[in-house]
């Protein structure tokens, strides 16, 4: 079938129609949707309710919604076009108040407008387009590299557990934690992947599983709590997650669930590695109690995924989005610039400086 990942990218620009394609991840698994927006109000709305999530696919989105938002313009003067562009940019701001890519990626995209002070109407537009291009190939390059860095700690046959989705669908390609995975069936190492559903949202049942079953790679979905299990029966000699924010001493940030897994892999002597890329190490917080963690509601445990709730209606719930994994469990960190062992207050600062 070619590249696997090719028929599964999540976010692309199709300039001609002046249109931003994204694909739905609300209806997955059971619909294949590719949304074609012309409108920024259905950019908005994508990225509002997480028909496109991820936070690499969100900077991409956002790049390609504010450049063709400003393409649309018919301003004369780079005065008049700059402040087209920053209606767009605040309107899509506006979206997701916390998401830090988007305004990563929406304030790139601002820099690159400023850098092309003096120059045409039309020029203008050229850049802001190079520039969202530029964020959907930085970002797939990184998370190639990261895939290769992972691939060389694989061994063929091997069966890797996987948790939430760090993807391909959440990123430009191949994703972060899933890189390797891809990366490995280019090269016919036949991986087993087990991939936990990752309650309470799923989304290692609707997305990764779908992705990877989508790209033919051999995958079984576990619910959460059977990981000890297929560990213990030897199916397990990997395991790889993504992470949202890593620590200066290691500790690391990820989907409810995470570090549950750490701990077991610790018990069964499982090599456990976390795939961030550099954007996600915050060396400036010193360990994972600084991180905070986002609580969720309650539906998502009661009646969300139920045609009738399944708890008792005014029980108590809690429900944290996040864990963070101690960096003792932690058996090697993996960024675009080499992997991180322990100590990582000393090993991680080295990565930025690295280059390749």
């Amino acid at each position: 079938m070619g590249n696997p990942v090719e028929v599964i990218q999540s976010v692309k620009l199709d300039d001609e129609n002046s249109t931003l394609i994204l694909l739905d991840q609300t209806v997955l698994p059971n619909e294949t949707v590719f949304l074609e927006l012309k409108e920024m109000e259905d950019v908005w709305d994508a990225i509002y309710q997480l028909k496109v999530r991820g936070a690499p696919a969100i900077g991409i989105a956002a790049g390609y919604g504010v450049y063709l938002g400003t393409k649309k313009s018919t301003a004369n003067t780079y005065e008049e076009l700059y402040s087209d562009f920053l209606k767009v940019k605040e309107y899509l701001a506006s979206s997701r108040p916390t998401a830090v890519n988007l305004f990563w990626a929406l304030n790139r995209m601002d820099n690159r407008f400023k850098e092309e002070a003096g120059k045409s109407v039309s020029e203008v537009k050229a850049a802001l387009r190079e520039e969202a291009e530029l964020i959907r190939a930085e970002d797939e390059k990184i998370c190639e590299s990261i895939g290769q860095y992972a691939l060389s700690l694989l061994e063929p046959g091997w069966g890797i557990l996987t948790h939430c989705n760090a993807g391909t669908i959440a990123t430009a390609k191949y994703g972060t934690a899933l890189a390797p995975i891809y990366l490995g069936q280019e090269k016919g190492y036949d991986f087993k992947v087990y991939a936990d559903e990752t309650r309470p949202l799923l989304q290692g049942a609707r997305l990764t599983a779908w992705e990877l079953e989508q790209a033919g790679v051999d995958v079984t979905l576990i619910c959460d709590n059977m990981a000890s299990i297929v560990m213990k029966e030897g199916k397990i000699q990997a395991v790889l997650v993504g992470c949202d924010r890593v620590a200066e001493n290691g500790d690391t940030a990820n989907k409810i669930g995470t570090s549950g897994v750490a701990i077991l892999a610790k018990h069964y002597n499982i090599p456990f590695y976390v795939c961030a890329p550099l954007s996600t190490v915050d060396l400036d917080c010193k360990t994972g109690d600084d991180i905070h963690i986002e609580l969720r509601p309650s539906e998502e445990i009661t009646s969300k995924w139920y045609e009738k709730p399944m708890a008792p209606k005014d029980v108590k719930t809690y429900n944290p989005c996040f864990d963070v994994t101690d960096h003792s469990l932690i058996t090697g960190i993996i960024t675009e610039n080499g992997i991180a062992y322990a100590p990582f207050n000393e090993s991680l600062p080295k990565m930025f400086k690295n280059t390749k």
